[in-house]
């Protein structure tokens, strides 16, 4: 089988220092002038490390260098190079990989990136050849994407052996990234590509949060304020359940961010990695808290959106004050599902399964699966 393999480099880069993406080019810059660094080839290699062995008859085709190209030579697999791009890629070499790709008659196309990278692809591939994303973005809202890029690794290796039968039509979403920046998501559908018809690995594109959730909102919002501790602190969110605490405690937060709280009043807004590690170590191991939601239609409590919230920042928090929070319609959406943590490092995501209370309501709680 003839597969593409392609990898958006700067993938991801935004999430850590708080900038929701690295959609163009002056995003990008500052991304890089605030400390972020590079993580999608790590994220691509996790999923490698899974179908490698099955992949030695197959051919790869890829761009050079770090979209694609070296991390498959590192790993033992030699491609076909179908071109290689400019120094500071974009999404004009993304465009042009894939077609490049199509010409040389790949049967499928693998990639690395979020939701701006299937877009890319989407508008260059369409319908004509199956794809499987591996998840590396900041918001990653489309259906071609797998879970975690170990799913992604599972999902490949299963087409590599001749295991997937079947494909099934997926949304490709993006979001507009300065409407996000200034907590409005404007979600909008470019399109639809060819998927594995695997729900084990493969996710459901987010679903959003309706009117008749408010007041579940509220309620969810009351019960965690009134157990909040004084000369404590409380990291709090992403998302609208998340953001409905903020609202009352009267502070001025951020919607698709992660804020601070001590005392009930505002210690932090918006707070990058390194910000948040510092508002940490000021307060001693068992006065740490995180107050996290549920991406609803998907299950992820971690790597979707929330990037910020580094294994390095999990491992400060003690597990047991981690509070998940999400409205029982949202809970009932994933239809049984497990809850995802996918935080970028495999092994936190191991200590991460088993069951953990939701709260759904003022007092209200279920035991959720965390898979």
């Amino acid at each position: 089988m003839k597969i593409g393999f392609l990898v958006n480099p700067v993938a991801g880069m935004g999430g850590k220092v708080a900038l929701k993406g690295t959609d163009g080019e002056d995003i990008l810059r500052r991304a890089i002038e605030l400390g972020a660094v590079p993580t999608a080839n790590s994220r691509a290699e996790t999923a490698l490390a899974v179908f490698r062995e099955a992949a030695s008859d197959h051919r790869f085709y890829a761009p050079a260098g770090e979209m694609g190209g070296s991390l498959l030579s590192k790993n033992g697999l030699e491609p076909e190079i179908v071109f290689d791009p400019t120094a500071k890629t974009t999404a004009d070499d993304t465009k042009r990989a894939v077609s490049l790709m199509l010409e040389a008659g790949v049967e499928t196309i693998v990639f690395a990136g979020g939701d701006g990278t299937a877009r890319d692809i989407c508008s260059a591939v369409g319908e004509k050849v199956p794809v499987i994303g591996i998840p590396a973005g900041v918001k990653i809202h489309s259906a071609v994407y797998a879970k975690k890029p170990k799913d992604a690794g599972m999902m490949i290796k299963n087409l590599l052996q001749g295991k997937v039968k079947r494909f099934i039509l997926a949304e490709v979403m993006d979001l507009d990234e300065d409407a996000f920046r200034n907590n409005i998501v404007r979600a909008q559908l470019y399109g639809y590509m060819k998927v594995p018809d695997d729900r084990e690995f493969m996710q459901d594109r987010k679903s959003g949060s309706s009117s008749s959730d408010d007041s579940e909102r509220l309620d969810i919002a009351a019960y965690v304020i009134k157990n909040m501790r004084e000369e404590e602190i409380y990291l709090i969110g992403s998302g609208s359940t998340a953001y409905s605490i903020i609202e009352n405690l009267g502070i001025e937060g951020t919607l698709l961010g992660v804020d601070a709280a001590v005392n009930k009043g505002l210690a932090g807004k918006d707070m990058t990695e390194e910000e948040i590690r510092s508002a940490l170590s000021g307060f001693e191991k068992n006065k740490r808290h995180l107050v996290i939601t549920v991406i609803g239609g998907q299950g992820h409590i971690f790597g979707r959106g929330n990037q910020q919230l580094s294994p390095d920042v999990i491992r400060m928090i003690p597990r047991d004050n981690i509070t998940v929070i999400a409205n029982s319609s949202k809970m009932s959406d994933l239809f049984g599902k497990s809850l995802i943590a996918d935080t970028g490092d495999p092994a936190l995501d191991e200590e991460f399964k088993g069951y953990i209370p939701v709260i759904t309501g003022f007092g209200k709680k279920i035991m959720a699966k965390i898979g």
